[in-house]
């Protein structure tokens, strides 16, 4: 008797969670709808010079008439995004796991990373140059140093957060030090760790930015960081813009394509979350 009940609230919450995700994909679209008509609006009727403001529809008309430019320089940033986090992510799991496995490492290690952070990119963008020359390394060491961080609190706040009931109980049955981090705290911890990766790479765009501008370079037009600044001090501003714009639109591609293998990598969180709604 009380089956029929049941699945008609099963329907209803079924119909009402597609509506509301029908909804959630909807809700950045006009959002960046009405935003995008508000910039239109302020740009065409307040007076503002385009060299100062261009109107999206002069940034849409940079980027469509300077395709083949702008490409060619995201290619150079999008390769530099993935090297560096790469880079990032290998030295901050690694660092992580190391601050973990070694408190007394912790102590040492953790406020050089803090200050780390506070260091002026600029002061040893030259320096970076000097040691590895004019290619691509000296950026991404300067990438690896923006993104590095989060991942390393993430990881390590994730690794201090395991139930420390879990590996005793792999201890009990003669699982070594090792085993029990892989089989007990490392799975546990991956949720975190993955945050962590997350907010790396959307601060990654920004650190190719800083990594391009922020280092010599021997060629003209050397990824969109330098596109961006020399169309800006060249009175290019939409096509400074549109540069920007494909950032932008990077920086979210790549966040959300990481929360999708997130999915796939740490499928018990998923389903954690949905249990909990």
């Amino acid at each position: 008797m009380s089956a029929r009940p049941t699945r008609a609230r099963d329907g209803w919450g079924g119909g009402w969670g597609g509506w509301a995700s029908g909804r959630s994909a909807w809700a950045p679209l006009l959002l960046s709808a009405a935003l995008l008509g508000a910039w239109e609006l302020y740009a065409d009727f307040a007076g503002v010079q385009e060299d100062l403001l261009p109107a999206p529809h002069a940034v849409a008309a940079a980027l469509w008439n300077n395709g083949a430019l702008v490409w060619r320089n995201f290619a150079v940033t999008a390769e530099q995004v993935v090297l560096g986090l790469a880079l990032a992510l290998a030295s901050g799991f690694a660092l992580a796991i190391a601050i973990h496995l070694f408190p007394l490492l912790r102590r040492a290690v953790y406020p050089l990373a803090v200050g780390s952070q506070a260091v002026p990119i600029p002061v040893i963008g030259v320096l970076l140059v000097f040691w590895w020359g004019f290619g691509i390394f000296p950026k991404l060491v300067v990438i690896a140093l923006i993104c590095f961080f989060p991942v390393v609190v993430s990881t390590v706040d994730g690794l201090a957060a395991v139930d420390p009931e879990q590996p005793k109980l792999l201890r009990t049955l003669d699982a070594s030090r090792w085993q029990a981090f892989r089989f007990a705290e490392l799975p546990a911890a991956l949720p975190a760790a993955l945050s962590g990766a997350r907010i790396a790479l959307a601060v990654g765009v920004i650190g190719a930015f800083i990594a391009e501008t922020s280092t010599p370079t021997s060629e003209a037009y050397s990824g969109l960081g330098r596109e961006i600044i020399t169309d800006a001090g060249g009175f290019q501003t939409a096509r400074a813009y549109a540069a920007t714009a494909v950032l932008f639109a990077f920086a979210i591609a790549c966040f959300y394509a990481l929360a999708l293998a997130e999915r796939k990598l740490v499928p018990w969180k998923t389903r954690a979350r949905g249990e909990t709604t």
